[in-house]
Parts: structure tokens; sequence; C-alpha cells
């Protein structure tokens, strides 16, 4: 009997689950290694949206005008706090770069292959887990106050159009009829029928993990020190002191993948985009659907345990303390939505590291000179949306048959 390949998974987040996932149902002999167990680092902190239709970048035209914002507005969506502006000017200006109307279109069409069927591919898993209850497909809706806010997205919203994103502009009584207790500001929305949200992104990760071991696959709690080599050849790994041997090493450790590639000679403008999020049990109002007031990128989803706001955007690489203030303007913005919500009882504030890249587009392949290696990382804002997508691009591409999708978009290789 032929052997099965060895594989070792670096990151326990939902996209090394889901590429785990895939790898092991497809024939791989996969070990998973984190020093967290399975869901518990940023993937157990995230909106819940499952949006295949965000094909757009972050940087899009015109975004040299609100760098300025970025840097010294401390209420801004995206902040940078001032001690951190010199370890961020590199990314940020690759940031800028990237908004350029050709990159942005060639960006798009990158993601829109990425995220094509992603909610199929989330499908997939949790049926074979007998866990589809952790996805609803009630839709998202953004709110804007009126139709000069509303312009202000129009290009983003045009090139997911031109993506196939179905949308439906709401007036006031459309946005009402869908969610009747939103706060009169709003006057204007854009409600996506087709886009779903998970109620419980750790319970989520763990029943991928669960998934992974029902196969025959390990998932282990270990801190990975280092990539192993021989000559150019990835070997395998240092985790806890033990050297580990596998035909093929799977890099998707989030935030931390760069420090692992640094000792390779590979440098990569990964930063990690903080994310906050703030848990309400019994917030006297309940949206249907994620509803995401556009003018602070909020989401206001709707989860098994309660109303998770969750949302801004802060620069402060991975050992920098979190910021009572950053979460303490979600509450602001839950409030600009629904004035009406209780929040005595909010749990207290939980943040996490979002692994960004400037040009939106995660890396995501094998590593070009260092044979045995593989990347899955960076996938910013929409890693659960893209991670089992993600793990069924990677899976064919490593075991074969090869993808039809290219995945030159997403390789290492453009950041040379």
């Amino acid at each position: 009997m032929e052997q099965r390949p060895r594989v070792i998974v670096i990151g326990a987040g939902i996209v090394g689950l889901c590429v785990a996932w895939f790898l092991q149902r497809d024939g791989a002999a996969v070990t998973v290694l984190d020093r967290d167990g399975p869901g518990e680092g940023t993937s157990s902190g995230n909106a819940g949206a499952i949006s295949a239709g965000s094909v757009a970048p972050l940087a899009m035209p015109g975004v040299l005008a609100e760098v300025p914002r970025m840097l010294l507005d401390r209420r801004a969506a995206l902040h940078i706090p001032p001690g951190y502006w010199p370890a961020a000017l590199p990314w940020l200006w690759r940031f800028v770069l990237s908004a350029r109307p050709a990159r942005v279109r060639a960006i798009a069409e990158g993601m829109a292959l990425l995220l094509a069927g992603a909610e199929e591919r989330h499908r997939d898993i949790l049926r074979a887990e007998g866990a589809l209850d952790l996805f609803r497909a009630e839709g998202q809706l953004y709110l804007y106050r009126d139709a000069a806010h509303l312009a202000k997205d129009e290009a983003a919203w045009a090139l997911r159009r031109a993506h196939g994103l179905e949308m439906r502009v709401l007036d006031r009584a459309g946005i009402l009829a869908l969610e009747p207790e939103v706060s009169a500001a709003y006057g204007l929305g854009v409600f996506l029928p087709r886009q779903g949200h998970c109620v419980n992104p750790l319970r989520h990760a763990r029943v991928v993990a669960r998934g992974v071991e029902r196969m025959g696959g390990a998932i282990r709690r270990a801190r990975v020190e280092a990539l192993r080599t021989e000559g150019p050849r990835v070997v395998g790994v240092r985790a806890g002191g033990e050297a580990l041997e596998a035909g093929h090493v799977v890099l998707a450790a989030g935030a931390w993948s760069a420090a692992l590639l640094a000792p390779l000679g590979l440098r990569v403008p990964l930063e990690s985009q903080r994310g906050y999020h703030v848990m309400l049990p019994d917030p006297g109002v309940m949206p249907r659907r994620p509803v995401v007031p556009a003018d602070r990128k909020a989401f206001l989803s709707p989860m098994e345990e309660g109303l998770r706001v969750a949302g801004t955007v802060e620069f402060g690489g991975t050992e920098r303390p979190p910021d009572p203030a950053r979460a303490a303007l979600l509450l602001e913005d839950l409030r600009r939505v629904y004035p009406q919500a209780r929040t005595a009882d909010a749990r207290p504030f939980w943040m996490g590291h979002r692994p960004c890249l400037p040009d939106t587009l995660p890396v995501i392949g094998p590593v070009p000179g260092r044979p045995g290696l593989w990347c899955a990382f960076g996938h910013g804002h929409l890693g659960l949306t893209a991670s089992a997508p993600t793990g069924a691009l990677l899976a064919r591409a490593l075991l074969g048959p090869a993808p039809n999708s290219d995945l030159a978009p997403f390789s290492i290789g453009r950041f040379a």
C-alpha cells in the first residue's frame, strides 16, 4: 500500500484547520501544531461573517487622503498609535501603492478566484461533521446615513457587483422590514442576501479540528520554534524542543508566520491589524443577521452566546498590550445603531491579531526555491470566509490533481 504523504500544518486557527481537514480527507497524514488549542487564538474572536462577495481590497483609489487620519485620529476605525509609526510606515506605503486602479482590478480578480464557492466549501466541512447549524444564510445588512454617505463606497460596491455580488439598495422602510429596531440615523441600507455568518467561530474551529482527528489526523499543542531544512528543502519543524519530520510543511501561523520565514531569508510585509470585540449576553436587541454601520466598519453579529460587536483596526504588532479605549469605541458604534441596547453586562473585551498583507491577497501555495514548504497565511479580515476555499485549493495543489485555479496571484514571490 502506498504510504500517505506526511504533512505538518503550523497553526490551529481556522485557516490551518481547514487546510488540515481537506488534506486529511484527500489522503495525507496530517499533524497540526499550535501553542494554543484549536481556534483559541484570533479565530475565536472574529465577527463570524462569511462574505464570498468581499473581493474589493482594503486599499481603494483615494486611500492616500485617509492616511493622515489613520495616523492622528485615535477614534478612527483604523488607527496607528504614534509609537508604532516607524514600524507601520513601510507597510502603509505598500498599502497605498496597491491602491492603483490597475492593481485594484487584479487584486479583485484574485480574491474572486479564491472566494468563489466559499459558502459551499464551508458546507462541505460542516455537513461532513454534522454541524450545519453553525452556518446561517440570513444575509448581511450595511447601513448608511444618506445617499452621499453611500456614494463614498460606490467604487468598492461596483467592483463587487462586477464579480457577481447580489446586492439590494434599501430605503428606510426596507431597512425596517429587515431590522425594525435600527436607529433613525441610518436612512439607506445595502442588503447582501447571499452572504451568511457563523454563529460561534470557536465552536466552528473545534468542529473542524475534531473532523481532522476523526479522519486520522493529529492535533498537538506545541510551540513551533523553527522550520528545519536540509539544503534548500524544508523537512520538518522544531517544536517544543523536539525535531519533527514531514514530507511537506504548511505554514498557517497567521500573524506569526513571517517570523518563521525570516531565518530562511524570506521577508514578507505581514502586519497584525489588531481587532477587538465585545460580547453582550443580554443586549435587549438582537438582529437576525450581521448589521454593519458603514461609517465605522463594525459588525454587529448575532451569536449563540449573545450579540458580538466586532471591528476596529489597530496597528501595534503582536506584543503591544491591548488598548481598552479601542474596545470602548465598539460600544459607541453599537449605540449609534441601537441606542436602546443594554451594555451593562458586557463581557471583558477581546483582542486578536488579523494577519494582513498590504495588497489584501493572502499568501497561498508552494514557496519557490524551498521544496517541501507551503504557505496559507495573510487572509486579513477574511480569514473565516477564505479558510475553507484555501484548504480545498491547497490540498489539491499539494496532493493533486492540480487545481483549476491559478495560485500565481497568491505567490510569496510577489514580495521578492
